[in-house]
Parts: structure tokens; sequence; C-alpha cells
């Protein structure tokens, strides 16, 4: 039987009078691919940013491998193995794909910068090591043609991949996808989750996603949970939210019944 890898326990957010989570509490099993959904405005982004630590919670706790890392700062979550995504693509577009990826894989390494300019051959080694492990990542999930190719000049759906990639240079174990579907047409919206499935295997990852695509959210998530102002309305499989009337009625619609189409 699975473990939890992460959990959030009573987690409370507020901004000045405005609650965007209430007492939200989820558990994520390990190797798991879940979803949270909610109209705009719901939390969810709210709900990323606190358990990758841009925010500290108001109330709650925030639990990673039975550790809480409440309060931890960023770059100390994403040392733990968690990674995450954006909903608008944030990849560095003057560097090259090659490049974006050396730069999540530097949140591995062991020299300090200045060892590396100074020409230290242990830097220097490790160097050579990153840029050789990010040209197997690129290899691996299919970017390779791009390697050398300004991120700024990538398609669409590469440049969506390129920043799965580099957030999977960081070797995470929990990865965070925010609206990774967002400006795909239906084509691409498939192979993303044939894409999100591959990844998750491959690299042993737990998953959560945000998604407004119902047809992405139903054909790929084993979990859902779903928001409505900060607040936990439904928890379950695709099947138990299709047919939730709660659901439909904040949020879903007709679409709930159109995403299994």
């Amino acid at each position: 039987m699975s473990r939890n890898l992460v959990e959030l326990r009573e987690v409370t957010m507020r901004f000045g009078g405005v609650t965007a989570i209430e007492n939200l509490n989820m558990a994520l099993p390990e190797r798991g691919i879940a979803g949270l959904i909610g109209p705009n405005g719901a939390g969810k982004t709210t709900v990323f940013n606190v358990i990758t630590g841009f925010y500290k919670p108001t109330e709650g706790h925030v639990r990673f491998k039975d550790r809480d890392i409440t309060g931890l700062k960023t770059h100390e979550i994403c040392s733990l193995g968690l990674a995450r995504t954006f909903q608008n693509i944030r990849l560095f577009y003057n560097e090259t794909a090659l490049e974006n990826v050396m730069i999540g894989r530097h949140v591995r390494r062991t020299h300090r910068w200045w060892e590396t300019v100074l020409g230290l051959s242990g830097a220097r080694q490790e160097e050579r090591d990153i840029r050789a492990k990010a040209e197997q990542l690129l290899d691996r999930i299919g970017l390779s043609a791009y390697s050398g190719e300004k991120a700024s000049s990538l398609p669409y759906g590469a440049q969506r991949r390129l920043e799965i990639a580099r957030a999977l240079a960081t070797e995470p174990e929990f990865l965070l996808l925010d609206e990774p579907a967002a400006g795909m047409n239906p084509q691409e919206s498939l192979e993303l989750m044939n894409f999100i499935r591959q990844i998750r295997d491959e690299f042993d990852l737990t998953i959560l996603l945000i998604e407004h695509d119902m047809k992405v959210v139903m054909g790929v998530c084993e979990h859902i949970w779903v928001l409505e102002y900060g607040k936990l309305i439904a928890e379950g499989d695709a099947a138990a939210i299709r047919s939730n009337p709660r659901v439909i009625e904040a949020y879903l619609g007709e679409d709930v019944n159109n995403a299994a189409d």
C-alpha cells in the first residue's frame, strides 16, 4: 500500500481580510496523478504557492515525506524534491533549450558558482556532468532536436515540454503542473496526457496538476479535488466528480459529461 507523499493539514491562507484557502486537507499518495480544479479565483494557484513555499500559510501545515515543510524557502523545498511549472510559461527565452535544462540542474550541484569561474577542476567536471545529464533529459522527453535552439524559437507545445524538462532536471519526487494544457489544441492535449503518464512512470513521480481542460483532467487524473471560493467542495475519482451535483452546479456544467466523449 502506497504512503502519502504530500499532505496539507487544515491549511488556511488569508490576504488581509480575504480568505483564499480555508481549512484545506489534501493527501497525495506516492506515484499518483491528481488534479485540482475549480473556477477562476477558487484558490488553486494559492495552493501551489503554499506547497512550494511562495506563501507561508496563515494556519495549518504542509508535510512532504512525513516532514513538516511549512515556512521553508522555495529553494529549500525544491532541494527536498518538489518542482513546479507555471500557468504562464517561464523560460529563459534568450537561452537555448539545453541551457534552460542545465539551469534547472544547477540546484543539485555541489560546487559554488565562483569555483566554476576560477576554473577549478572539480567544478569544471561537475559542469560537464550537468551538461551531459541535461542532454540525456532532452533526449528522454523528445526535445533533443531543439537542444541548440533558443527557447523563444520553439513551438508552443515544445516550450511547455521544455519547462517541464527544466523542472525534471531538479530531480523531483513531486511535480506540480499549473495548467499544462493551456493554449493547446485537442491533438496537443491528447499528446500531453500521454506525456504526463510517461514522465510519471519513467521518473517515478507523484504529479498534481491544475487544469481547466476537463478532457485532460478526466483523462489522466486518478483523484481530483474541487475548490470553490477556497473551500473543498468535492473529491474523488473522475466518475465521482463527473456525477457530483454540487460540482456540476458550481463549475463543470455540461463540460463534465462532455469530457468523457
